[in-house]
């Protein structure tokens, strides 16, 4: 596999949370090319609703600089099938990678992104290597930047389906 963010960031993880580094920034060599994770280290305070009896707590999040994926234009013909296979009639942008062939679709907002329901089989039929990734910019009060879903039913796997809490 090219690049696994998941894997990614759970060695990064485990790095930083066992000390096995002494730095906030771990380099890792992918297929891809160089994944940067970062140690974002911030402070919970008793107003967060994660925090423990009401202490402020040292906490750290991890950002990952994933590598760019060169991309490109779609035909009308594409276009037309994806959104049949989406089921949506509008969206902001739509491009294809040109390495591995994921088709990544910018929907209106986040809550198109939540109500979508696709027909898997109808991707099945869409132009790509793999999958499409749908994303929409997130509510500000939502805490997040965006929204985003993966579908992959041409690997049998109709969407992976990721929390990040």
């Amino acid at each position: 596999m090219e690049l696994c963010g998941h894997a990614t960031l759970a060695a990064a993880h485990t790095l930083f949370s066992t000390d096995l580094v002494n730095s906030n920034t771990v380099e890792f060599a992918t297929l891809s090319g160089i994944l940067t994770a970062k140690k974002v280290p911030y402070v919970k305070t008793m107003n967060d609703s994660n925090s423990q009896n009401g202490e402020a707590q040292e906490c750290y999040f991890i950002e990952l600089d994933f590598p760019a994926a060169p991309t490109a234009d779609l035909n009308f013909s594409e276009v037309s099938l994806i959104l049949k296979a989406l089921g949506v009639s509008s969206v902001v942008d739509m491009k294809i990678t040109t390495t591995c062939e994921d088709i990544f679709v910018v929907l209106p907002s986040a809550k198109s992104v939540a109500d979508l329901q696709p027909k898997f089989d109808e991707m099945k039929k869409c132009p790509g290597r793999r999958g499409i990734i749908v994303s929409g910019l997130a509510p500000p009060e939502s805490g997040f930047d965006f929204y985003s879903r993966f579908f992959c039913p041409k690997f049998g796997v109709n969407e992976v389906i990721t929390r990040w809490f």
